[in-house]
């Protein structure tokens, strides 16, 4: 059985279902400013509401994960529409890839802007890091039994604005857990709206940054966090040196 776990805000009736064409059991995080829990039937499939007084995008696919009884998840957001049959293709692909535990789909956008998976290869070390959770697919008992849950740390509405889709996937990697890319789209983006966290290349980004790098290899930190700054210098140069956004990087990591 496939589940979509939809992160969701302040929705107050069901319409998300019918705008997503969700078309399978789904569970519905919606954080908004009222506590309640509501089970309907949608299309034939059960889905429920989880709407809770709170925020933090981790915290919402936190709510979603712990609560799904499904063999397989998909993690969605709002503003992305599923193809027609999405179910039976999720599942078609973990039959033919048997050791999968996760995988990482396309998911179409215009203009493109995301990568785009042209075969069936794994997910390692070094190209973790493009892979957004509305492009992610579980066996879910494998996560839960290895206790893998998104960072409360990190992502819109956390304290640190970015990366808990990015540490998911790496203590999944690290927990031993077999990730692969496939060239499989199940779903689109509908519009490009305004980030949730992502408000320019600011001091509290690069210490986000620092704090996020620190957490995935603190080793590293340093040298991932000077290419990043040197890599995408001519994004900030009229606000700032490269060498001012490595500082207020440097302050992220130090914090940890």
């Amino acid at each position: 059985m496939v589940e979509v776990l939809i992160a969701t805000m302040n929705q107050e009736d069901y319409s998300i279902l019918e705008r997503m064409n969700i078309s399978s059991n789904a569970l519905v995080g919606n954080q908004c400013n009222r506590n309640a829990i509501e089970h309907i039937t949608f299309r034939g499939h059960d889905v429920t509401f989880y709407s809770f007084s709170e925020r933090g995008v981790g915290l919402n696919r936190n709510n979603t994960l712990m609560r799904s009884k499904a063999d397989i998840c998909i993690f969605a957001d709002d503003d992305m529409v599923f193809y027609d049959n999405y179910e039976q293709i999720i599942n078609k692909v973990f039959e033919e890839i048997p050791d999968a535990d996760v995988l990482c789909l396309n998911i179409d956008d215009e203009p493109r802007i995301r990568s785009v998976n042209k075969a069936v290869s794994r997910v390692r070390w070094y190209n973790y890091g493009r892979y957004g959770a509305a492009r992610i697919a579980i066996r879910r008992k494998p996560v839960i039994e290895n206790g893998i849950f998104f960072n409360l740390s990190f992502g819109g509405g956390a304290e640190y604005s970015q990366g808990e889709d990015t540490l998911f996937l790496f203590e999944c990697l690290k927990k031993g857990l077999h990730v692969y890319s496939v060239p499989v789209t199940v779903a689109r983006l509908i519009e490009c709206r305004e980030s949730t966290w992502f408000k320019g290349y600011t001091d509290k980004f690069f210490f986000d940054k620092g704090v996020y790098y620190a957490c995935l290899h603190f080793s590293l930190s340093w040298l991932l966090g000077l290419r990043f700054c040197i890599k995408y210098r001519k994004r900030y140069k009229d606000q700032f040196s490269w060498l001012h956004a490595y500082r207020k990087l440097i302050e992220g990591m130090k914090s940890v």
